[in-house]
């Protein structure tokens, strides 16, 4: 690995602990991010995006009915920047992003993205009794990244609840199905803040979603867009060349860890104590990411760990199946949601007010809902 001097090792260190320093907790990290991507959205975008999202909350749960729309990137991804907390990066493996409408109105309610799902979880493993076979999972086995309500509808009509069931619907699984040319059999996603809550929106959404345990995360979070590509490219000026291969998957996080791990062998090299010192803060800003509540669905198939550990390639449908289809899942949700609207309307405690992240906003909105 290629080394720095003391001088630029102590600066590159200084650099990195003043960014991490920012960060107490997960969603300190997550706003720290908003506010900053916010700084780059050109102003004319918050005169379009929210007309499209859902907004009239006169309207009973009982009456309303959904349907999954595929829209353009562009479409996804500048709605999805003002209605969620946290700011989206690209995955790598499938991608596959989808809107939720609801029909009489025409509004969107909620935005879901699918991707390949991680190479190693505990909770799974525990369920398996082993370590997954990846051909076999990366063929049958599709994860929820993103699984956002907008808001209100999230807060006044169990919204979250919704996206997450329709995640296991088989019109969602239809649509991954002919996109991959599959069969997909299991459905996982993990809360997005862990422990910081004590539960999850996926809490009591059994058949549809079960809980499964805590993945272990202690991990450093992936630096921003104001400190990253000043850092990399100082580096690759120092090393005369980019840290990692330009075709290399996951490269942002593959040349972040390149980048520290050049300033620990330098400080080790040069300044044992500015060595010791760094490792130490690097091994405290880990601890700011949290385990997250793991959830599986398995569609109403009722052989899935067979399908998934070699022993048979047929899925047989379980007595539960036709409860995963959208109509289904719909009624399902009606039954919960109308309690919880005709509670907080009794409460005098439904909120009207459309909720989406702009530069007046960002000090209002509580970054975990």
């Amino acid at each position: 690995m290629p080394s720095l001097n003391k001088e630029d090792a102590v600066y590159a260190a200084d650099k990195v602990v003043s960014y991490f320093s920012n960060f107490n907790r997960i969603d300190d990290y997550f706003r720290y991010c908003k506010i900053e991507r916010l700084k780059s959205i050109p102003t004319s975008l918050f005169g379009g995006p929210e007309a499209d999202l859902f907004s009239d909350y006169s309207i009973s749960p009982e009456n309303m009915n959904f349907k999954i729309c595929q829209k353009p990137n562009s479409y996804f991804d500048d709605h999805l920047e003002i209605i969620a907390s946290f700011s989206p990066d690209t995955s790598p493996g499938k991608t596959t992003k989808l809107v939720i409408q609801e029909t009489n109105s025409g509004k969107d309610v909620g935005f879901i993205k699918f991707g390949s799902p991680l190479i190693n979880s505990k909770p799974r493993n525990d369920w398996l009794g082993t370590t997954p076979d990846l051909p076999t999972w990366n063929k049958r086995v599709i994860m929820g990244f993103i699984i956002v309500p907008t808001q209100p509808f999230g807060f006044n009509y169990l919204g979250g609840k919704l996206m997450a069931a329709i995640c296991c619907s088989h019109e969602a699984r239809d649509i991954l199905d002919k996109k991959y040319n599959t069969e997909f059999c299991l459905f996982e996603t993990t809360s997005l803040y862990g422990n910081i809550k004590g539960g999850s929106m996926y809490d009591g959404m059994r058949p549809y979603l079960k809980y499964k345990g805590d993945t272990i995360s202690s991990f450093l979070l992936t630096m921003g867009d104001e400190i990253y590509p000043e850092l990399k490219k100082w580096f690759e000026v120092r090393n005369e060349g980019p840290l990692v291969h330009k075709d290399a998957s996951s490269r942002k996080l593959k040349t972040q860890t390149k980048m520290i791990g050049m300033i620990k062998s330098s400080l080790k090299e040069h300044d044992v104590d500015k060595y010791n010192e760094f490792c130490g803060f690097m091994k405290s800003a880990t601890d700011v990411t949290t385990n997250k509540r793991f959830y599986m669905s398995d569609y109403g198939y009722s052989n899935v760990m067979d399908v998934l550990t070699g022993k048979t390639d047929k899925l047989v449908k379980s007595d539960q199946y036709e409860k995963y289809s959208l109509e289904n899942i719909t009624k399902w949700w009606k039954k919960k949601a109308g309690k919880r609207f005709d509670s907080l309307k009794s409460d005098g405690r439904v909120r009207s007010e459309l909720e989406y992240w702009n530069a007046d906003s960002i000090n209002s909105i509580d970054i975990i809902r």
